[in-house]
């Protein structure tokens, strides 16, 4: 094998522009496998080399890997590499011949001879090497069947492509057009060389509020992307923000970090201060602090920080918290601030993707009554919640099958629309295959006969001109199944006046009594920061009680789902490898199933986990945390990521379990679906609610009345 700094130097010299990190994985891969042929070089890398040959038209990518394939195919021993081998550059026939091995050079010598009597001399030392590489493939190919490779896919960025009309170019370069609705025709959307959308049309009417739905993976947060970063163009004076990133942490007090996104009101402040801090000026400087009055009562600048406090309390922060330094906060409360500093500054376009994820059910209301009554501008979001979509949205986009469909109305009237379309579809298409079917067979029954030879080419016109009506597609139900547990004797786990505190006297939890079975349904709700995790800690055993006693069952499996899952899984690997590494000693075809059984299919299970969606990983780690048959779901916040269709398999999912549920989710389709008892944290207690559901939301837009 030929050194890596030989292999680098045929690379960068055939392609003097390709990055480090892409020759060091080209390398990384001609070195940890052996190749029989230039065709197997090419599988390997060719796609790898391609994307780098977009500038050499006369590039071939089969002369670099013939080039490469000659170079690590090189006998250690031969000190000339090209002399190890010759290739035959003309046509030989191939009469009588035999080939031998001068013992005194390294190169081969071809021998003409006309006799069959001939032995040739073969190097047993080559021959040796030969049946050693042969032996390592087939070795490779026997190999234990739970050492799983991963698809390699190298990451790939989002591309648009889109078509405008003469007119639109015009009106933007003269700055005549100054509509806020947005209109995007004809653009295609692609993710590498997967196409998600094409000749698609997107309109968005200002004022109006669009829900993006579609099926995980399909592109929703890409296509938020292609608009915020403008590679869909969008007239210039339109304002876009977009929800993605928590705001940087540093000295900056909550409430003056959402100020600060108001520049005018900034600019026209320190202005001021500048201008009224002038011991004698000028009539000019005093006629401009006259103006600088002016617009900032006209922008309503002293309600400014009222307005920011509203918001700020809204989504859950006291007011001590909004006066605290933005460092202090961890990571989700710092993406709350982020979506505060986008409702404040109200931005012509307002793109939101799952904003709920980081909110409680306190924070998910009051965000849903304040986009229905007090947004005013445009706004698109991508959320699987379906209580928040039956309630904000007054339009829905569908994404599907590389299109957009617009709907009039919220989700519950989207569902009902598309269901009575598809229905219509289905009419006319099986009406056209059966009408289509009848003039067919009048043609091939009557296409030699002469007398009816004019009838029969106006049919076959006819069957030309017809229009075709498109097939329906139905997306594949959503459906996962958990394992069923064995049967263990209740009480399966409780708690007995269990307290705990973090540090002595600062207690999180007093005296609390629980008890859970097998047909256990429990969901715990309650504000961030009223114990909820604390108390899943304490049912998992992750946490013991300061005091009081956890008693749980001898037998009792507990499958737990964090919240955080995605940092429990490995990026580098595959679903299929993941799974073995956790739970080795079975066969690829278990993992295989036992994956399906949860949406991960076909390739989805070779691909490394850092491509997949965030809600195909979090059908990974319910693949992972049931793999052990547990008796009880411990469930902190499922429905993150997950699509509707998702939502309604899970809820069906849990409702056949034969063993307990708890779970912890802002979901209320599945808290109503799915759970019997409402456990509720406040005050370091917990209660149970009579009223399920619905007392819970009383208690908590009695809450918020106070905040308006």
């Amino acid at each position: 094998m030929c050194s890596t700094v030989e292999l680098s130097s045929i690379i960068t010299k055939q392609l003097p522009h390709i990055d480090k990190h892409l020759t060091d994985y080209i390398i990384g891969v001609l070195t940890c496998d052996t190749f029989e042929s230039v065709d197997e070089i090419c599988e390997a890398i060719g796609e790898v080399l391609q994307s780098c040959c977009d500038d050499y038209e006369n590039l071939s990518i089969e002369d670099i890997c013939g080039q490469l394939f000659d170079a690590i195919n090189v006998s250690d021993g031969t000190s000339n590499g090209d002399a190890s081998k010759q290739r035959l550059l003309a046509p030989v026939h191939l009469g009588s011949m035999v080939s031998r091995l001068d013992d005194s050079a390294d190169d081969w010598k071809s021998i003409w001879t006309s006799g069959r009597d001939k032995t040739s001399t073969v190097d047993m030392k080559k021959l040796s090497k030969a049946e050693a590489k042969l032996k390592q493939k087939a070795d490779k190919r026997d190999t234990n069947q739970s050492d799983f490779k991963p698809v390699i896919q190298m990451i790939k960025e989002a591309t648009a492509n889109q078509m405008m009309s003469k007119k639109d170019v015009k009106s933007e370069a003269r700055g005549s057009n100054k509509t806020k609705d947005i209109k995007i025709d004809n653009f295609d959307v692609a993710f590498g060389e997967h196409v998600l959308l094409k000749s698609a049309q997107l309109t968005l009417g200002y004022g109006r509020r669009y829900g993006l739905c579609g099926r995980n993976g399909i592109g929703k947060s890409t296509l938020l992307h292609m608009i915020s970063n403008r590679s869909l163009v969008i007239p210039s004076h339109i304002s876009i923000l977009h929800v993605e990133q928590e705001v940087i942490g540093d000295e900056t007090k909550a409430i003056d970090s959402v100020l600060e996104c108001d520049v005018v009101r900034n600019d026209l402040i320190k202005e001021e201060k500048l201008l009224s801090a002038m011991t004698d000026p000028t009539a000019e400087q005093t006629d401009r602090l006259s103006e600088v009055y002016q617009h900032l009562a006209a922008i309503e600048a002293d309600k400014a920080p009222a307005r920011a406090s509203i918001i700020l309390s809204g989504l859950g922060f006291t007011p001590e918290m909004q006066n605290r330094e933005t460092k202090a906060f961890s990571g989700g409360w710092r993406m709350r601030i982020a979506l505060a500093r986008a409702l404040f500054s109200r931005p012509d376009l307002l793109l939101l993707d799952e904003p709920t994820n980081m909110l409680d059910m306190k924070a998910i209301i009051w965000l849903e009554t304040y986009l229905i009554n007090d947004w005013e501008s445009t706004l698109l979001v991508v959320s699987h919640d379906r209580t928040f979509l039956a309630s904000v949205p007054t339009d829905v986009l569908h994404f599907h099958s590389q299109r957009l469909d617009n709907y009039r109305g919220n989700y519950e009237q989207f569902v009902k629309s598309m269901t009575e379309k598809l229905k219509n579809q289905l009419r006319e298409y099986e009406a056209q295959q059966a009408y289509k079917q009848h003039v067919q067979e009048f043609i091939d029954k009557f296409r030699y006969n002469a007398k009816r030879a004019s009838l029969v080419q106006s049919k076959i016109k006819a069957l030309e001109r017809l229009e075709e009506v498109e097939a329906v597609e139905r997306e594949p139900e959503v459906v996962l199944r958990f394992p069923e547990p064995e049967a263990l004797t209740p009480p399966i786990l409780q708690l007995d006046e269990a307290t705990f505190a973090y540090e002595k006297g600062n207690i999180i939890l007093n005296k609390i009594n629980l008890n859970t079975n097998l047909e256990s349904r429990i969901c715990i709700v309650g504000d961030n920061g009223s114990g909820k995790t604390t108390l899943l800690k304490l049912l998992t055993g992750d946490l013991e009680p300061s005091s009081g006693i956890r008693h749980a069952h001898r037998n009792l499996a507990i499958g737990y789902f964090s919240q955080h899952h995605v940092d429990q899984l490995s990026m580098n690997m595959s679903p299929l490898q993941f799974m073995a590494s956790k739970y080795p000693g079975k066969p690829e075809e278990y993992y295989r199933r036992y994956l399906g059984g949860f949406g991960i299919t076909g390739d989805l299970s070779l691909q490394s986990l850092a491509s997949l969606s965030g809600g195909q990983k979090s059908r990974v780690a319910f693949a992972i945390m049931t793999l052990t048959n547990p008796h009880l779901l411990i469930l902190d916040e499922p429905t993150n990521h997950l699509d509707v269709e998702t939502v309604e398999a899970l809820a069906k999912a849990l409702d056949k379990y034969k063993g307990g549920v708890i779970l912890v989710t802002h979901d209320q389709q599945l808290i109503e679906l799915v759970c019997k008892e409402l456990w509720y944290c406040n005050n370091k207690s917990v209660t149970c609610l009579e009223g399920g559901f619905a007392q819970y939301r009383h208690i908590i837009e009695t809450d918020l009345a106070n905040i308006r």
